[in-house]
């Protein structure tokens, strides 16, 4: 049995028992590990399937020709070759480089949605729109990855509402903080390996995230991993038609360490060099969202642990640090 609870969220979008049996879960696993599988999302399987089809077509290209897509300096979209990061970096573990390739993108394409997440003078970079291939080479791209991106804003809209419910606060205590969220998609393709990957190198080496919440499509090949509370690395499970759902570090912090954010890793199993896709929706509060220590989750015998931060800054500097 793995300790990731899988947690089905048929029914809880709406109040009523199912919300409650939710909440207590959701609860419960954001408590002992931070991470659950998610069924009963009402996300439609065409949505997924399209961005998971556009993706394998562009990784597809050429790699001469991927290359006109990353961005310039400070520009935190497009394509990032492979071992062009490490996110071990992130806890200053000097491991070797990731053997996976990635493409990014945000929201910012509308110069308004830009202002009101927080664009202003010297963030012109954070707030880049996004850098989309050429529709003849990859039909379909940019309105799969669109579709998708939209699909998963909704479902982050209700799990934070859920979560406030467990963290005993008014279900929309977060909507002000996160309605103008500055979350980046990000998919992740493995390559497939001509050889085993060297000693220590890993898909995605150990890191933890660092929002409030990432939520996880994979194909449904084995390899992502947690490290337990006794320092073993676990399986997390593979359900068909199923999203990962984990906490980040700032989540953490926001609730005073009451819930955690789990160093996890992606592994390449025994035998298996193929090549392997997965879709993150590292949901991200307002750029200039102050975040400090909720109110339910502190007490005079527990004061705040944490100086209050926002979530701008910390993303950017937490990007910086893992980027080769």
């Amino acid at each position: 049995m793995s300790r990731v609870p899988l947690v089905d969220l048929s029914g809880s979008f709406e109040p009523g028992s199912r919300r409650d049996e939710a909440v207590d879960a959701i609860g419960r696993a954001c408590e002992d590990v931070g991470f659950l599988v998610i069924t009963g999302h009402d996300v439609d399987s065409e949505v997924v399937q399209g961005i998971d089809d556009a993706s394998r077509q562009f990784f597809s290209l050429p790699h001469e020709e991927k290359l006109a897509y990353v961005g310039t300096t400070g520009v935190y979209r497009g394509f990032t070759p492979s071992q062009g990061s490490a996110l071990a970096l992130s806890r200053d573990d000097e491991s070797l480089p990731d053997l996976c390739e990635l493409y990014t993108v945000n929201r910012f394409d509308d110069p308004e949605v830009a202002r009101r997440a927080g664009l202003r003078e010297g963030r012109e970079g954070f707030f880049a729109p996004n850098i989309w291939p050429d529709p003849a080479r990859v039909p379909g791209f940019k309105e799969a990855f669109e579709a998708y991106y939209e699909v998963m804003e909704g479902l982050a809209v209700k799990l934070m509402r859920l979560m406030a419910l467990a963290l005993d606060l008014d279900e929309h205590w977060f909507d002000g903080k996160v309605a103008d969220h500055i979350t980046n998609l990000t998919v992740n393709h493995y390559p497939a390996l001509d050889a085993p990957a060297a000693p220590g190198q890993f898909r995605r080496g150990a890191h933890s995230d660092w929002g409030s919440l990432t939520i996880l499509y994979h194909d449904g090949g084995p390899g992502l991993q947690i490290k337990s509370p006794e320092g073993d690395w676990e399986d997390v499970p593979v359900v068909s038609g199923s999203f990962v759902v984990n906490l980040g570090d700032l989540m953490a912090a926001w609730t005073n360490d009451r819930w955690v954010s789990t160093l996890h890793r992606v592994v390449t199993p025994t035998g298996d060099l193929g090549d392997r896709i997965s879709i993150a929706f590292f949901h991200q509060p307002t750029y200039d969202a102050r975040i400090e220590c909720i109110p339910t989750c502190t007490s005079p015998d527990d004061p705040p642990r944490y100086e209050p931060t926002t979530s701008g800054g910390w993303i950017l500097s937490m990007i910086e640090r893992t980027l080769y």
